[in-house]
């Protein structure tokens, strides 16, 4: 399996003097519980709202400040945590280290440290994740020291409109620690084996509508189809994610576009379709619609209504219908939600479909399936060969399915 492309890299994490800091925590622990090595340095004003060994505590691996700038080990720090790091993400960044690396300062550790990177096609990543008061993330100023970091290849995340310590509302809150992994982590998948392939991934249910307040729907929650859109992300490639409504935040880097009903999934994914080198079917889509949407909230007094219904399109028949004026996607996979004749029922659905594989489940299972964390499936190709693999998290059965698709959309590579 494609490994995590966080793991075993080397983050310096910089944290500097603001309200956020208290994030930063939270951030260093997700970087190391995904596996990589990271050191922190603290500017001065950092040290004040959260102590170095706060992140020693959660990562592991020393945390410095510029108080480390003068001790007996300190000679040329800065170079040796430069020299040694995949990245340096500054989370949070305030106005001052904005300008501070825009115009070359380097009055601290954590300004030398990046001024150590140097510039090059080998340079470590930069990523930068703002965080200052009303009126000053907006300012000319920050947004010319903004652009001048961004020519230069830095990457950004947020900041975020939202309450900020003033009381005010306004763009410059901090993104979410999830958040921020998540780009990272994008921009460290940059060179997998499905770099430059367009991977289409739908999630979740579709809702059909009874009236303003009722709909027919089932209880897919998403999480296979976002791992899949995840694991196809890690494995370098640009993905379209077309979900459902779902509780789950979207991975870093994913287009996605969010759908509610069967008609509409069906115009986003031939539309995402006439570029996709792969379409992953994931999505639990009703077979069915209301006949017609009531206007108003229909009542209960009278009785039971009746409640007509028109089938849904066959949006897999569709997808082969322009499939042969595109030739796009060159792979499609789909799943097969069964509850009885999971293997008959499966294989039925592969060959009507012309699909090259289609992942079975069986969702009345008590731990796979719906609404649970791990699944356990089996893998039906159109040859006959089928793999059955064992319970798994949703993240590694996700990681199954798209070595598949890397062996099928690169073939020669693969011999």
């Amino acid at each position: 399996m494609h490994p995590h492309p966080i793991q075993k890299k080397n983050i310096i994490l910089g944290v500097t003097g603001s309200i956020a800091a208290y994030k930063a925590a939270d951030l260093a622990s997700k970087l190391a519980q995904s596996g990589a090595i990271v050191n922190v340095v603290l500017t001065e004003a950092a040290a004040k709202f959260i102590a170095p060994l706060t992140f020693q505590s959660v990562t592991g691996e020393p945390a410095y400040s510029d108080a480390d700038l003068w001790g007996a080990d300190a000679h040329v720090l800065h170079i040796g945590l430069a020299r040694k790091a995949d990245a340096l993400l500054i989370a949070p960044a305030t106005a001052n280290t904005l300008a501070k690396l825009a115009h070359g300062g380097a009055d601290d550790l954590l300004s030398l440290t990046a001024l150590a990177l140097g510039t090059g096609a080998d340079t470590p990543l930069l990523m930068i994740a703002p965080a200052m008061d009303a009126g000053m993330y907006t300012h000319a100023a920050t947004q010319e020291n903004v652009e001048i970091l961004k020519r230069r290849g830095v990457v950004f995340v947020g900041p975020e409109a939202g309450h900020l310590a003033s009381g005010l509302v306004a763009k410059g809150r901090m993104s979410e620690p999830a958040d921020i992994l998540g780009q990272l982590r994008y921009q460290f998948s940059r060179r997998g084996p499905l770099l430059g392939k367009h991977i289409v991934v739908t999630a979740g249910p579709t809702q059909e509508i009874i009236d303003p307040v009722r709909y027919l729907s089932n209880r897919s929650t998403g999480k296979q189809g976002y791992a899949l859109a995840q694991a196809a992300l890690d494995a370098g490639a640009d993905v379209t994610l077309i979900s459902g409504p779902v509780h789950l935040s979207p991975p870093g880097g994913a287009t996605c576009v969010h759908v509610r009903t069967a008609l509409e999934m069906e115009k986003a994914i031939l539309s995402a379709c006439q570029t996709a080198d792969a379409l992953i079917m994931a999505a639990a889509v009703a077979d069915f619609r209301p006949a017609q949407a009531a206007d108003q909230k229909i009542k209960k007094l009278g009785g039971a209504p009746a409640l007509p219904l028109s089938a849904n399109p066959d949006i897999l028949a569709a997808v082969n219908q322009q499939r042969a004026t595109t030739q796009k996607p060159n792979v499609v996979v789909g799943f097969a939600a069964e509850t009885q004749s999971i293997i008959a029922n499966a294989e039925d659905k592969m060959r009507r479909k012309g699909m090259n594989f289609i992942v079975a489940n069986d969702v009345s299972a008590h731990d796979a399936g719906f609404a649970v964390e791990t699944n356990r499936v089996t893998l039906l190709h159109t040859a006959g060969r089928k793999e059955e693999l064992p319970l798994m998290s949703k993240a590694e059965i996700a990681a199954e399915v798209i070595e598949r698709v890397i062996t099928l959309l690169n073939p020669q590579e693969n011999a």
